[in-house]
């Protein structure tokens, strides 16, 4: 492709902001973020935010390299066809590539009451109305959490922490991803702090109303404050603009990322479905996809061969207050290991996380392609969960091959 390139990155959390400032290594190449808030959100933070610890926004001019044009507006649709995107408020904008980078939200909650009578805590408007509900309301009142991902671990902790009565509904086990060693080190701590931990198939919530939370045994637990954690949706733009997606609504795409309906797009993060086979939901994964995905586009523009896909994890790590947390360790392909580091020693390696991520973010601003650890080898397991799927989608195992 010989001129100037013009790349719309739909998207300004984690993995938009990577491959913004990835992308301008190439001086031909102009570069718009479009994003609804004006502010980057530190989504790893919003647990912090409804506990009066943090405000978990960052300023755009801190993690944004220089070249990339920020819009603050929302996506209604996407021309494939055309090549541009229609906009809220704002017409439309063309694109020569387009990195689909918009994340992920709260899921729907099908239980009834939830939806009217729990507060969310997925986005930065949700954290800040569930905030100001707690503030308003009596330290001795009883708050009920459902969720027990990591985000419902977090939000839990940082609110018995403060002194609030806090109930932990799991719905089945206490931190699913951990190993059964970390699964004790986190239940030794909510119990600590006073957190009541509800486990098993009968910790199921039925139903919500607006002062209680009924379980699947019949139990109805007094709950004036219920926060909800539990599951992820991706937007449904794409599906909206008739692209290809899994049932979750993800991007189907080939293991460089690229859609399989359209090389000028390219996914990025929680809304990517690579070879129908996503990764976790994380900003560890988002970071290495947003740089995977500038790099498909940079490998496009210069006529080359993009590489595939290589994700590595090194586990998970979770906040439990302000002076305790664990790391979990993991396997490269993403389960949980036996060895686990905790309390204080834990705290201070979360929050390490936590800093670096913007620290990353930052420093690919001020030198685009420095950021490497998306190419750090994952080892066999994905192509080997790729081999055992190729009968399955032909299609895209083919494209992913």
């Amino acid at each position: 492709m010989t001129g100037n390139t013009d790349v719309v990155v739909i998207g300004g959390g984690y993995a938009g902001v990577m491959a913004a400032n990835r992308l301008t290594q190439r001086d031909d190449v102009s570069v718009t973020l479009i994003n609804p808030r004006p502010s980057f959100v530190e989504r790893i933070r919003l647990h912090q935010l409804v506990g009066g610890s943090d405000d978990a926004v960052v300023d755009y001019r801190d993690v944004l390299a220089d070249g990339v044009r920020l819009m603050v507006d929302s996506v209604t649709s996407i021309d494939a066809a055309g090549r541009h995107v229609a906009l809220a408020a704002r017409g439309a904008v063309g694109y020569d590539y387009l990195i689909y980078a918009v994340g992920s939200g709260g899921a729907d909650p099908r239980v009834p009451g939830a939806a009217e009578f729990a507060y969310p805590i997925a986005t930065l408007e949700a954290a800040e109305r569930l905030r100001a509900t707690v503030e308003a309301t009596p330290l001795s009142a009883a708050v009920t959490v459902v969720g027990a991902g990591p985000t419902g671990i977090e939000t839990a902790a940082e609110l018995a922490e403060a002194g609030r009565a806090v109930t932990l509904v799991c719905g089945e086990v206490l931190g699913p991803y951990l190993h059964r060693r970390g699964r004790r080190s986190v239940a030794k701590r909510l119990a600590a702090l006073g957190v009541t931990v509800l486990e098993g198939s009968d910790a199921k919530v039925t139903a919500v109303t607006r002062d209680a939370v009924r379980l699947g045994d019949g139990r109805e637990l007094p709950s004036q404050v219920t926060v909800w954690t539990a599951g992820f949706a991706v937007p449904d733009l794409a599906v909206r603009s008739g692209l290809s997606t899994d049932a979750q609504g993800r991007l189907l795409t080939d293991e460089t990322l690229t859609s399989v309906d359209d090389d000028h797009i390219v996914a990025a993060g929680d809304a990517a479905a690579p070879s129908d086979l996503p990764l976790r939901m994380s900003c560890q994964a988002a970071m290495p996809l947003g740089a995977r995905a500038a790099d498909t586009v940079l490998s496009r523009i210069a006529g080359e061969r993009p590489s595939p896909l290589n994700q590595v994890f090194a586990g998970q790590c979770i906040s439990l207050g302000r002076r305790a947390g664990i790391f979990q360790f993991a396997h490269r392909y993403d389960v949980a290991v036996g060895f686990h580091i905790d309390g204080r020693p834990g705290a201070r390696l979360k929050e390490f996380v936590c800093t670096g991520i913007v620290k990353h973010l930052a420093g690919e601003a001020r030198k685009p392609g420095s950021y490497n650890l998306h190419r750090v080898s994952g080892g066999p397991k994905r192509r080997q969960l790729l081999e055992g799927k190729r009968g399955e989608t032909p299609a895209i195992a083919e494209r992913a091959a």
